[in-house]
């Protein structure tokens, strides 16, 4: 009998192990394991914190119950998202009088905006005076060296007229493409740049517009420009082209200034021979000795092309008005303006600062949205008389949804 109590004995303390192990595995599994942390953005948080979710543009949402949103309600959030940050036009606006001088003081009940012809609502208006950056794109190939010095007198004008917050830099080009200043407002190191051009053979002109809106300009935020100083008359690029770069500054927000020197006697009438150029402007009284040695040794043509020879690449008169038109193209596109070298650029300059910072800013909800690739006309009105307004007249309907004109 003891042995047969002794074995119900150990049989009882054996089921009292087992159901205690059994009780201690369900009170595990009844307890899940803690979720992982979750990056959402740049932030980690785990279940424990009570953090209310942020979307994009910094629009916090107030903290709901835990339950995980239906795919209808996520749709709604991303499609109010995209059409905050992509969907809204906005330009550069400047309203001159006839005169060329900057107007101020107007609201934003005085402005119309048509898109395709049809009316839009301005949703978005700014009229605070702020500073810029402007890229001085200067040409020194080997038909602007006769003006050489009138260009470094203009250029050296325009720093002249920044104020403490404004910045520049100074970029060459003739075959190649050269930096020559980091973007800043220390008039020294500006004026030493542009004193430190120095002559090259060809004119990639329309690969220093493409460097520029590629390149430069994306790393520039706030209002930008740039003043190009050139006779428009390309005969070196490669990688790009007339329309390729009306197109790029078409899409960019940056205004272009350019500044156009007419190049073609000293070119049909200058250095004769062979295609060197010497990296110092020749005085005015050189320069007519110059001439006469041209047309002797370029027997009665004239000496000078772009790559020595009389009537050589770039100098022909169908290339300078292409040149003209290239640069009247580049100002209307990008809503800047063009400016001949032989009027008062001082004046010009002055207004064009003046503009820069002083734009109007405004922006509409395109009641079309439009296919990729579409382009979109603009006009932009302002209900006040004898006045002029600047703007871009298009913008292209980008791949990712973005609808800004100039970008």
């Amino acid at each position: 009998m003891k042995k047969i109590a002794l074995i119900f004995a150990c049989l009882g303390l054996f089921s009292v192990s087992v159901l205690a192990q059994s009780s201690r595995t369900r009170v595990v599994s009844a307890t899940p394991s803690p979720t992982p942390p979750t990056i959402k953005g740049d932030v980690l948080t785990t279940p424990t914190e009570k953090r209310a979710p942020v979307l994009q543009g910094g629009r916090t949402m107030p903290q709901t119950s835990p339950t995980p949103p239906t795919n209808e309600e996520a749709v709604e959030e991303e499609n109010d998202v995209i059409r905050v940050e992509t969907n809204l036009v906005t330009m550069p606006v400047s309203v001159l009088d006839r005169d060329g001088r900057f107007i101020t003081g107007l609201l934003q009940k005085d402005f119309q905006i048509f898109e395709n012809g049809i009316q839009q609502k301005v949703e978005y208006f700014q009229s605070v005076e702020q500073p810029f950056t402007v890229i001085l794109l200067i040409d020194v190939s080997p038909s602007t060296q006769f003006q050489i010095e009138e260009i470094h007198e203009a250029a050296i004008t325009f720093i002249n007229q920044l104020r403490r917050d404004d910045k520049v830099q100074v970029i060459s080009f003739d075959e190649r493409v050269r930096i020559l200043s980091p973007v800043t407002n220390d008039r020294r190191v500006l004026r030493d740049a542009i004193l430190r051009t120095e002559f090259g053979d060809g004119t990639s002109l329309y690969e220093a517009v493409d460097f520029v809106v590629q390149r430069q300009l994306k790393q520039i935020q706030g209002r930008k420009a740039v003043v190009l100083f050139t006779d428009g008359v390309d005969t070196t690029s490669r990688r790009a082209n007339y329309q390729t770069t009306i197109r790029e500054v078409e899409e960019n927000e940056a205004l272009f200034y350019p500044i156009r020197y007419d190049t073609q006697s000293d070119m049909n009438g200058g250095w004769g021979g062979g295609g060197s150029y010497p990296n110092r402007y020749p005085r005015r009284g050189q320069r007519d000795i110059d001439q006469i040695l041209g047309t002797i040794l370029g027997g009665g043509r004239g000496g000078g092309g772009r790559r020595g020879g009389g009537g050589g690449l770039g100098s022909s008169s169908v290339e300078y008005e292409t040149g003209k038109r290239y640069l009247e193209e580049l100002a209307r596109s990008s809503g800047g303006r063009s400016f001949d070298a032989r009027n008062d650029l001082s004046a010009a300059f002055t207004g064009i600062a003046e503009e820069l910072r002083r734009q109007y800013s405004i922006g509409y909800y395109p009641e079309n949205a439009g296919q990729v690739g579409e382009r979109k006309q603009i006009r932009v009105r302002v209900m006040r008389p004898n006045l002029v307004v600047r703007a871009k007249t298009s913008y292209i309907v980008g791949a990712n949804g973005s609808k800004q004109a100039g970008k």
